[in-house]
């Protein structure tokens, strides 16, 4: 059995909620269909006429990339230019291209993520925040013979996580009353007659994220015909998410070493290196791609230094002055995402009993020389 592009396009978006995107970040499909089974899938960070030719040659009819091939409205589409050229070959060959961008950056496990582990980081914490996963209280009635099956249902499903600490609820046993009318079919009591029922009330936590699957999940266990529950909002913070990481090393090094670290992780030539390399590190803040706008975000956090590409010229300058080191890899580390995703998706498509294989690109996409 092959998995079917929207299928595999769910995989991604797990691991990807395109929720999490920044607005106006270019996401999702932005050529061809995702209505046909797929044999085979190239994972990219950069779709060029050579990675294109890499599919066609693959037999791929699916690229997933990081980053995207239209990043504004198209005024013509003139196949004679380098564009209109590429989109022309992914037309003929039927190969659909679907981008995961930000949302991927931000994602658990995803970019960021990536990054601070393949550097060892510690104790990891979002360096930018662009949303919260706000928490609601919910509140349920159940009767007593159904109490262990709904609180069940509710807390396996997602609800009821407490830092550390995961099933967390609050349970009191009380009496409901209520009358069946004209009409009803009530799994307790006659209709016409008000019903006392030992009832308990169940208290717990949920994100809002994951509210839809919290309740579809208690409404199916719960017996009533109509249930009572309740949703609160609450003033606990929940979970950030957010660009980039920030942690610490596990040993203190010199800003030397760590930019060697760097180069051997993320597998690029050279970096390049703001501040004193004698200078000790133990707070590291990591960003995907251009991370000029995240240097008073490091700042903020009290990172030592941040690692980031596409670092401009009066940037460095800047962060020098404030006392941050900065080491840029350039924006075509972020490839380290090839592998992951591959990996990832080829486990879920196993998982399912799907046959669609998964392929990391082996085109070096990194358009500088090093000289």
């Amino acid at each position: 059995m092959l998995a079917k592009g929207q299928t595999i396009i769910q995989w991604m978006e797990k691991l990807a909620p395109k929720s999490l995107a920044v607005p106006d970040d270019r996401i999702g499909l932005q050529l061809g269909s995702l209505q046909r089974e797929i044999n085979r899938v190239l994972i990219a960070l950069d779709v060029t006429e050579e990675v294109v030719d890499e599919a066609i040659a693959l037999g791929a009819e699916l690229i997933i990339a990081h980053h995207a091939i239209i990043f504004r409205p198209l005024k013509d589409l003139q196949t004679d230019t380098p564009h209109g050229r590429l989109y022309e070959k992914l037309i003929k060959h039927d190969i659909a291209v679907y981008i995961s961008h930000t949302n991927y950056d931000i994602a658990d496990g995803g970019m960021n993520d990536l990054m601070a582990d393949a550097l060892g980081l510690q104790g990891t914490k979002v360096l930018w925040k662009t949303g919260e996963d706000k928490l609601e209280k919910l509140v349920v009635f159940v009767p007593k013979t159904h109490e262990d099956s709904v609180r069940t249902a509710i807390l396996d499903t997602g609800a009821g996580h407490i830092g550390d600490y995961s099933h967390c609820s609050f349970n009191l046993q009380g009496t409901g009353t209520f009358k069946p009318l004209e009409g009803t079919n009530p799994y307790i009591g006659t209709t016409g007659t008000v019903e006392h029922v030992e009832e308990v009330r169940i208290e717990t936590i949920i994100p809002s994220s994951i509210r839809s699957r919290v309740l579809r999940a208690m409404l199916k266990a719960h017996p009533y015909e109509e249930v009572a529950y309740d949703l609160y909002p609450i003033s606990l913070e929940g979970k950030s998410y957010g660009l980039g990481r920030v942690g610490k090393l596990e040993q203190p090094k010199p800003l030397a070493q760590v930019a060697e670290l760097v180069k051997e992780r993320f597998e690029v030539p050279y970096v390049r290196v703001v501040g004193d390399l004698g200078r000790e590190i133990r707070k590291v803040a990591v960003l995907g791609g251009s991370g000029g706008r995240s240097v008073k975000h490091a700042l903020f956090h009290g990172a030592d230094v941040l690692v980031a590409g596409d670092i401009d010229y009066h940037t460095a300058h800047d962060a020098l002055v404030a006392g941050l080191c900065i080491i840029d890899p350039g924006h075509n580390a972020e490839k380290i995402m090839k592998k992951s995703v591959t990996d990832r998706l080829q486990s879920m498509a196993v998982e399912q009993g799907a046959k669609t294989t998964f392929h990391a690109s082996n085109i070096a996409t990194e358009p500088f020389h090093f000289m």
